[in-house]
């Protein structure tokens, strides 16, 4: 028979993270005697010291009482999991959701959407990450993300894409390039000009597949990964880029203006969505989000989307 609780295993893992019982006390929002006791009760009751008590640093687990933490969290994880399955169940939206962030983008369009999820459904966690396109799938696999905004690049078939906006590409140039003052702009314009590429897996592809019908190859001058970075070498003469999301202003990060021009021609666009697993939206929680997702971008609630046409 038991004679310990979940709450008492949920101290245990407090102090083993912690280091101290005064820092786990102040983690989990009780009393420090509260602390200590359910220590010392487990002990009891496992028959086994859990941690060394060193007074000037603190607790360290025992070789035991390692061991013992690791399984303590899976207790705790798959106590979580039977809570969220009864939600499930119900239809109550609640629980862990892990949203992932295509790099170029998430900035835009992330935070806005968790946070008008976030108000709506109050007990669901929820967590993000900002990731490449790579990233992305492989962790979708691992089942590390349930749920990831991101563009139609390179899909693998295991993975079940549902679209939501289409995203035209746009050149876009310093306030004093020679090609600023015009209304769109061919590949063969920009040929003649150096490139800063938006060097992010599938992305770098995509934006330069659009010279592959010239026989040319843009004069690639920078590369960099990051969207922030690539906008203020643009602004500051370093040459041009090519982008299918735009800001909310056309300022680069160092404040410079920007100019953003539409590609003319049968340029593919990107298409923006949701990537989940193929039996994911079994889930109530990842289900609810992506109609959450698809009722705010109608209803002209995402930032940077709000003129780009529904899918």
């Amino acid at each position: 028979m038991l004679r310990f609780t979940l709450r008492q295993l949920e101290y245990f893992v407090a102090v083993g993270e912690m280091g101290s019982i005064a820092l786990a006390a102040e983690k989990v929002n009780v009393s420090s005697p509260s602390i200590s006791a359910a220590i010392n009760q487990l002990e009891k009751e496992f028959g086994l010291p859990l941690f060394v008590r060193q007074h000037a640093q603190g607790l360290s687990p025992t070789l035991a009482g390692r061991e013992m933490l690791k399984q303590a969290k899976l207790v705790l994880q798959n106590a979580e999991g039977l809570v969220d399955l009864a939600a499930d169940i119900s239809g109550n939206v609640q629980g862990p959701l892990s949203i992932g962030g295509l790099l170029t983008f998430a900035q835009v369009v992330v935070p806005a959407l968790r946070a008008s999820f976030e108000k709506l459904y109050p007990d669901v966690r929820v967590t993000q990450h900002e990731l490449d396109q790579a990233q992305i799938f492989s962790m979708l696999r691992r089942s590390e993300i349930d749920v990831a905004l991101t563009y139609d690049l390179d899909l693998p078939s295991d993975l079940k894409f549902q679209p939501i906006a289409t995203l035209p590409p746009y050149a876009i140039l310093c306030e004093d390039h020679p090609l600023a003052g015009r209304a769109s702009i061919s590949v063969t314009d920009l040929l003649g000009f150096p490139m800063v590429l938006l060097d992010l897996p599938f992305s770098s592809e995509y934006f330069l597949s659009f010279f592959g019908a010239t026989g040319l190859k843009p004069q690639i001058a920078e590369r960099t990964r990051d969207m922030a970075v690539m906008r203020s070498l643009v602004a500051n003469g370093f040459g041009f880029s090519i982008v299918n999301v735009r800001p909310l202003n056309d300022l680069s990060p160092d404040g410079k203006p920007l100019r953003f021009i539409p590609l003319e021609g049968d340029m593919r666009p990107m298409k923006l969505g949701l990537l989940t697993s193929s039996e994911a939206e079994s889930v109530n929680v990842i289900r609810t989000f992506i109609e959450h997702c698809r009722n705010e971008h109608k209803d002209g609630h995402v930032p940077g989307l709000n003129l780009i046409r529904d899918l």
